[in-house]
């Protein structure tokens, strides 16, 4: 009896565990059928419906103001404390760059990073069509293979480019501060990011 009623007991468990797996299948199918058909009307998708969905492609920096990323990137926008000497000195080399910036929605040094380099760019005056926001998986990709070509090891990773060639790279957080980092890249100077060997 008692070996009847502990196989009762595993089968009921075993197709609870189904039906839930299942229901996760069928539940991640409909949000990558609604991630490909927004993909034909915005360039940013959706990976998943949990209470923080992580972006994918090119992201604009108001999707980052917007809930629920506000909630890391709001105020770490607001506490960071900008080197004003470091920017106006670099000003002028780093509104004539062009940006890249990998990052993922999900990744606590992109919430520390990214915020930060935001509050930077804007107390440079910098143009906001000479940045590329491209936010990608855990793996490290996109949809569209945006970071294809572009050695994506760790986010966040920020590419410096000026006349169209890459000049140097802040990889997942700088080694002395963004501005000093941004600096050494923008003059020229000797720099390897974290992963450089």
């Amino acid at each position: 009896m008692k070996k009847h009623l502990i196989l009762v007991c595993i089968l009921c468990i075993s197709s609870l565990c189904m039906l839930s797996c299942n229901e996760k299948a069928t539940e991640k199918i409909t949000a990558e059928t609604e991630t490909v058909a927004s993909l034909e009307t915005n360039e940013d998708e959706v990976l998943d419906t949990s209470d923080d969905p992580i972006l994918l492609g090119k992201t604009k920096r108001s999707q980052l103001h917007a809930d629920p990323y506000s909630k890391w990137f709001t105020p770490t926008y607001e506490e960071y404390v900008v080197d004003t000497t470091t920017v106006k000195a670099i000003g002028s080399k780093l509104r004539d760059a062009h940006l890249t910036i990998f990052m993922g929605s999900w990744c606590e040094d992109s919430h520390l990073q990214i915020p930060s380099l935001f509050k930077v760019l804007d107390e440079a005056g910098f143009n906001p069509n000479h940045y590329t926001l491209i936010t990608v998986s855990e793996e490290k990709d996109t949809p569209n293979g945006l970071e294809k070509g572009k050695s994506i090891i760790n986010v966040p990773t920020i590419i410096v480019n000026m006349e169209g060639q890459e000049i140097g790279r802040i990889v997942e957080y700088p080694i002395e501060s963004l501005e000093k980092d941004l600096e050494k890249i923008l003059n020229g100077e000797s720099y390897k990011h974290a992963y450089e060997e």
